[in-house]
């Protein structure tokens, strides 16, 4: 099973690539897990619709062409269903059993074009707070590893 992060934009801070090395460690365990890093596009001050719209699209293509054949796609947005520890965990399983990749996907402080949402197996959605978009991954990351836990039958706190 190989297991995806595309997300648009890098992580600068030390503290936060040290936690996603940290969760990439622990799932080795269960999967193949990477984590897959598109360029964000500069956004202007108050930037028109138009200019909204070109950003997303060209992130959108940058996610789209990162994206490998037989693949089961979980976008993160903000209008995405919201599922427990466990209903991730059964998703999962169930994906699995027709792609042997997951792609879970993360766009920029824009969000996701619509063209890689309507590409998506799942909108996912962690509620309606808003997180940077580097802990996003982390919290992601972690989820994904309990998710693993779960469905190994291992202990988890709840």
């Amino acid at each position: 099973m190989n297991i995806s992060i595309i997300c648009v934009g890098k992580i600068k801070e030390k503290f936060f690539r040290d936690a996603l090395a940290e969760y990439a460690k622990r799932l080795s365990r269960f999967a193949k897990f990477e984590i897959i890093e598109v360029k964000d596009e500069k956004i202007p001050d108050n930037p028109s619709d138009k200019e909204i719209s070109a950003i997303l699209e060209k992130e959108g293509a940058a996610i789209i062409s990162k994206l490998p054949k037989n693949i089961r796609i979980i976008a993160m947005c903000i209008e995405g269903k919201e599922l427990s520890s466990t209903d991730l965990a059964d998703k999962i399983a169930e994906m699995s059993m027709t792609a042997g990749h997951i792609a879970f996907i993360i766009g920029g402080s824009l969000g996701l074009s619509e063209k890689v949402k309507s590409l998506s197996d799942l909108r996912l959605s962690f509620g309606k707070i808003t997180l940077p978009h580097q802990l996003m991954r982390i919290v992601l990351a972690e989820q994904i590893y309990r998710a693993f836990k779960i469905n190994a039958g291992e202990c988890y706190h709840k």
